[in-house]
């Protein structure tokens, strides 16, 4: 009803009585308001001749017409008042000299517009004095003096300000306004910059001879990697059926290269995974995804860049790649060549598979200095020391040494004239003459020495017990203003992981028990490993997977395919142990590799965590235009939402009581 009566009104009839009511209702209000009952269409007015960010003094003298969002009024006396009005592109300043001509017979003064309503200027552009020109803005040598505006659409009462230069309101109000939320300069500003990366990958890539696909959205759902959304459908069965959203477009991908259609492809994808939300993920997200035809296979040779592995390839293109966006977004050049740690090495010295290597504080294995009874005691239980020592006189992490928790495994020993040569005991549980120890370590009284045994075993996860403590004391100096991280970037390459590891928390109840992909199911042994793999030793196979780190960020993973049908089976059935069912969910995988298919490898940029690397932002949900929150849920959209019964009936779904 309220829809045809408004249309009867713009055609001149009479609306019905229900409407009439809520229109006289409407024009009250905005009587005593003094304004008019649908403002934002009551008059015709012109198009915008320029963007608020892109005046500049060229333009000095022209008439010209802006649009945008008008900011509160900074008034200099009764006749003279500085606005101004921004939009998607920059702000312009605006000066306003009384009485200015609205539009409407009886219009109110722009002071008395609310704060954030759409604004149509008019005015000529005029230097500023030299006193109140502002640098670091395009618009900052100019202003525009108003001679007339028109208010396109006035704004209610908002919820809070959507400008950077008061504090921020609570994520959830925020979340709920995300338009309100997108006008703040620093959010614009990253939607942009993720539009420019976009747009410098498209063209490198085709410049390089890829093709972008789109692969599908509605997949089958197959044992593979982490929790899948679900999506059912109402097609007749016995069952319900159901489609996957792609956790990754993996499997499309390499059935497009097997296909020899297309020999190097790419996209930028849409990907879904049904996990819990972090500050680096989101259920939903975005990744430049790429794959390669007749890439090589590593034989461990190194050519002197610490490479031992197949898919050099597809190092060159993504090094490439970053060069290029670092270049067109922040006017960095950076050298070519990153740099290639194993993870073995990784783990050792850091910790972490995505080690930070800006900061020092490196761990050191020191079994290998120790009495040899007790070396022979550690190699029984196969465990290892290590330690990770801070000088009493590093001024950047002593303090926040002594101020960080001691995590489980780990023991913190400060040296002394009395334990120069005992301080191991602590943690190996028995006396030591560690004399030896302390004299190559170069211990002195006042350091502090984290000491830790663990696990021998190759499968090490993510991080050891010291390497978390390193990373504790870099985020307590860090807070505490003793360390300023650089924001130069440190890219490198980690390779050679193990190729199978127990499963982690996002895959266990995947897993049952059994031994999980590090990767994906369809990562490539290494070549010489490939006899252990056949021999019951799947622990110690290393695989050909490359994970691309940045400054302790992991912003990218990939790897060299299995091509071969017959290992690629035994990796399902023998390995990994999949029943016959989940094996027949790869049955087309299987089809593809036995038709001929080429080596190959790939790569998948995480592209949300890239563009925060390069916006300097502390979440990706800043560089995403509608993001969800930690629990996964949109405050905006208010999804996820219940649905009918009437709906899930005609699903084959039923709700339990």
């Amino acid at each position: 009803m309220r829809s045809r009566s408004i249309l009867a009104l713009a055609r001149g009839k009479r609306p019905g009585h229900g409407c009439a009511r809520s229109f006289t209702s409407a024009r009250r209000i905005n009587e005593e308001s003094n304004q008019h009952v649908f403002r934002a269409h009551n008059n015709t007015f012109p198009a915008r001749s320029h963007s608020c960010g892109n005046l500049t003094a060229e333009d000095v003298g022209k008439a010209v017409t802006l649009a945008g969002w008008i900011q509160p009024a900074r008034p200099v006396s009764k006749h003279l008042t500085f606005f101004t009005l921004k939009d998607g592109d920059g702000q312009t300043q605006l000066l306003v000299r009384s009485p200015v001509t609205g539009t409407a017979e009886v219009g109110p003064k722009l002071e008395d517009i609310p704060v954030e309503s759409v604004v149509l200027i008019e005015g000529e552009v005029v230097a500023r004095p030299g006193s109140s020109k502002r640098t670091g803005t395009s618009t900052g040598d100019v202003e525009v003096h108003v001679d007339k505006y028109t208010v396109l659409n006035p704004a209610t009462k908002l919820p809070f300000r959507s400008d950077d230069r008061f504090e921020l309101v609570n994520e959830q109000l925020r979340a709920t306004h995300r338009y309100l939320d997108l006008r703040r300069d620093s959010l614009t500003r990253n939607i942009k910059t993720r539009s420019k990366v976009a747009h410098i990958t498209r063209n490198y890539l085709h410049d390089l001879d890829f093709t972008e696909v789109e692969t599908p959205i509605l997949l089958k759902s197959t044992p593979e990697g982490a929790r899948e959304f679900l999506v059912p459908t109402r097609l007749t069965s016995s069952e319900p059926l159901f489609y996957a959203l792609p956790q990754s477009p993996q499997q499309p991908k390499q059935l497009l290269v097997c296909s020899g259609a297309v020999d190097k492809y790419y996209q930028i994808a849409r990907c879904f995974r049904d996990e819990d939300g972090r500050k680096d993920r989101q259920p939903e997200f975005t990744q430049i995804d790429l794959e390669m035809a007749f890439v090589g296979w590593g034989d461990e040779v190194d050519i002197g860049d610490g490479w031992r592995i197949g898919g050099r390839e597809v190092k060159n293109v993504v090094e490439g790649l970053i060069r290029n966006i670092w270049k067109g977004v922040l006017g960095i050049e950076l050298e070519e060549g990153f740099k290639v740690m194993r993870y073995a090495d990784a783990m050792a010295k850091y910790g972490s598979d995505k080690p930070d290597t800006r900061f020092g504080l490196e761990i050191q294995p020191v079994t290998s200095l120790l009495p040899d009874s007790i070396q022979d005691k550690l190699s029984q239980s196969q465990l290892q020391l290590e330690c990770l020592v801070v000088r009493h006189d590093d001024e950047t992490f002593t303090s926040a040494s002594r101020a960080a928790s001691i995590g489980p495994n780990t023991n913190r020993i400060t040296i002394t004239e009395n334990n120069l040569h005992t301080w191991a005991s602590e943690t190996l549980g028995s006396e030591a003459d560690c004399a030896h120890l302390s004299q190559s370590l170069k211990l002195h009284p006042g350091d502090e020495v984290w000491a830790c045994l663990r696990s021998t075993s190759t499968d090490m996860g993510g991080s050891t017990p010291l390497g978390r403590q390193r990373l504790a004391i870099r985020d307590i100096a860090e807070q505490s203003g003793g360390y300023a991280p650089t924001q130069t970037p440190h890219f490198l390459w980690v390779t050679e992981f193990p190729l199978f590891t127990g499963a982690d928390g996002d895959k266990e109840f995947l897993a049952k028990g059994r031994l999980s992909s590090s990767h994906h199911p369809f990562t490539a042994p290494m070549a010489g490993d490939v006899e252990k793999l056949l021999n019951g030793q799947a622990r110690e196979v290393r695989g050909q997977h490359y994970d691309l780190v940045l400054n302790g960020i992991e912003i990218g993973g990939g790897s060299v395919r299995v091509h071969d049908p017959a290992l690629q089976r035994f990796i399902f059935e023998q390995v990994l142990q999949l029943t016959p069912t989940e094996t027949e969910a790869f049955s087309h995988l299987l089809s593809a590799l036995s038709a001929g298919a080429p080596p190959h490898g790939g790569l998948a940029i995480g592209f949300d965590r890239l563009v925060a690397v390069l916006c300097n932002a502390t979440s990706i949900r800043d560089v995403i235009a509608f993001p969800k929150t930690a629990s996964g849920t949109d405050a905006l959209f208010k999804s996820p939402s219940r649905v009918d019964q009437e709906v899930l009936a005609g699903l084959g779904l039923i709700t339990k009581k």
